[in-house]
């Protein structure tokens, strides 16, 4: 069975990754998966897999209604692009699976050494929640990404960033311009917002 789907690549602020947006859902909203290589994927996400096989691809995120390429740098996007907009649509198009089962969290580790601090409940994490929900989250998934929130401690909030959104040069502003001032200003306790992602 095939569905008539199209498929466009955007630009992201990551020179390094690429959003391919679908006209359809691909994931329950909310849902999202970070792959940074293919042993991640085994039993999780077809799709992803099968990327990874492309010798340049060196991470695959996916949300809502599209599919996040992270490439090595060994080569331009305008040779790639078109080969990996068209693979992306026929996968969809022929309804082939994209992801089996969510990740657990420490599979989606990018890296072994981040560990996760233990933080606990507060008083202050729905109303942090949905601020992100209502603000942050639609901005990021527009940059091809997206963000997750770990918790609060001592006036600080921790998030982490995924997809584009890891390791992009402007994603520190974005953190600590945008993010940092919205909650601020909603919640005089936040004193600063960092991502596990980079450095604490």
């Amino acid at each position: 069975m095939r569905i008539p789907v199209t498929v466009y690549s955007e630009i992201t602020p990551n020179p390094s990754t690429m959003k391919f947006v679908a006209n359809k859902y691909i994931l329950p909203s909310g849902e999202s998966a970070n792959f940074t290589n293919q042993s991640q994927t085994i039993g999780y996400s077809p799709l992803a897999e099968e990327l990874f096989k492309f010798p340049f691809v060196d991470g695959v995120f996916l949300a809502a209604n599209f599919v996040t390429v992270t490439k090595t740098d060994n080569v331009s996007w305008d040779f790639i692009t078109m080969e990996l907009r068209d693979f992306v649509r026929e996968w969809i198009a022929e309804c082939k699976e994209i992801l089996l089962k969510s990740q657990d969290p420490v599979m989606e580790e990018e890296e072994p050494s981040v560990e996760v601090p233990k933080v606990e409940e507060s008083e202050y994490d729905e109303k942090i929640i949905a601020l992100l929900d209502q603000y942050v989250r639609p901005a990021v998934e527009n940059d091809g990404g997206a963000i997750d929130y770990v918790g609060y401690s001592e006036g600080k909030v921790i998030v982490k960033m995924k997809g584009s959104c890891a390791g992009c040069p402007s994603s520190t502003a974005t953190l600590k311009g945008g993010i940092e001032t919205l909650l601020r200003q909603h919640l005089p306790n936040v004193q600063e917002v960092v991502a596990l992602n980079q450095a604490l």
